[in-house]
């Protein structure tokens, strides 16, 4: 292990694009050493690691899949041993089936639903299990677990999907309760504008909900990747004595009956 970075330290899972792209840079520019894991995306999560090191701190990549414990212990060692620390944890690593009417239960199987949850639940677990003896040494110990309206209403890409995302955001509460000093929060976003749901839905239905949603929500917004950043950026080093919460950020969507 080198010795102990004077910057502090995060690791963000799912980090090579959309949320988690924008998370490693937005703390980047805060000062931040970062860790960007991916699964199939490396190349990506090197260009973010570049635009991360423009602000002076150092990034580092790593391919690993948050549902494989061994990746997950991995992934925790090699940043400990560049860096000495881990200070934050940003789970944002997540997958889905497209399957948005509920109502088609043959749309999934049981192989769906444990492929989900064992990358939107299971891998955040794992992650918070590595990073546990390293985070409750700093003196600003966070982990941000990346969920979604989903959770909240029983919407969105699919029934395993907003089923994970409601489990992830009740361990979220559990963690929060048990593992202080550690803080632990979860964001839930709402439509975010991006790539990755306009390839999982095709571009005419990402542009029909967006216009939709822009014209529904009290706020006339859907959310950008950076905006969520700024969220979980305030669990992160902004509001220090909040824990066991869930920020939904959706410019209003889940007010809607």
């Amino acid at each position: 292990m080198n010795k102990i970075s004077k910057n502090p330290v995060a690791l963000i899972t799912g980090g090579s694009r959309g949320v988690g792209a924008a998370t490693a840079k937005l703390l980047a520019s805060k000062g931040w050493n970062v860790t960007i894991t991916c699964t199939s995306s490396i190349e990506e999560a090197k260009n973010v690691a570049k635009e991360c090191e423009k602000f002076g701190v150092e990034a580092l990549c790593i391919s690993a899949d948050v549902g494989d414990e061994s990746m997950c212990i991995k992934t925790v060692t090699e940043t400990v041993d560049k860096w000495g620390r881990i200070d934050a944890l940003v789970n944002n690593a997540g997958t889905t089936k497209f399957v948005f009417n509920h109502a088609d239960l043959d749309g999934l199987n049981a192989e769906d639903f444990l492929q989900i949850y064992r990358i939107n639940v299971i891998g955040p677990f794992q992650m918070v299990k590595a990073c546990k003896q390293y985070l409750v040494e700093s003196n600003n110990p966070s982990v941000v677990n990346v969920s979604s309206i989903a959770g909240i209403k029983g919407i969105g890409s699919s029934l395993a999907y907003a089923s994970s995302k409601g489990a992830l955001n009740t361990m979220t509460k559990s963690m929060a309760r048990n593992l202080g000093p550690i803080r632990v929060n979860a964001i839930c976003p709402g439509f975010i504008q991006g790539e990755w749901l306009k390839n999982g839905m095709g571009e005419d239905l990402y542009n029909a909900a967006k216009e939709n949603l822009t014209n529904s929500t009290p706020l006339k917004l859907t959310v950008t990747p950076e905006q969520v950043a700024e969220g979980i950026y305030s669990f992160i080093d902004v509001n220090k004595v909040v824990t066991g919460e869930t920020m939904l950020m959706d410019g209003g969507h889940h007010l809607i009956i």
